[in-house]
């Protein structure tokens, strides 16, 4: 497989991925700092907010985890130090993780 074919299923595969996986803006909550639980916000069509612990739907968010597990960190770091700052898909995904990192 030559690599812009193999770039191309990796998105691929990551979008399926993600279709199957619990939707929502993932969120750290709970009541113990040291046992904090994963909520997924997101809108319903009737416009409100729904939510739930993705522990709770663990069947559609296991593979989502391990898929971004902390392997996929350096990679994508070295990603986004390469990245040019005219590509959107870097930027993005660079505002989203600032948003979520501490």
């Amino acid at each position: 497989m030559d690599e812009r074919a193999l770039l191309r299923t990796a998105a691929d595969r990551l979008e399926a991925l993600a279709a199957r996986s619990t939707p929502g803006d993932w969120r750290t909550g709970g009541l113990l700092a040291t046992r904090p639980e994963v909520i997924a916000h997101r809108d319903t069509a009737g416009g409100e907010t729904a939510t739930e612990h993705v522990a709770e739907a663990r069947a559609g968010s296991a593979a989502w985890i391990v898929a971004l597990s902390p392997a996929v960190g350096p990679a994508l770091a070295a990603w986004l130090r390469a990245a040019d700052e005219a590509d959107p898909a870097a930027v993005a995904v660079a505002h989203i993780l600032l948003e979520r990192l501490p």
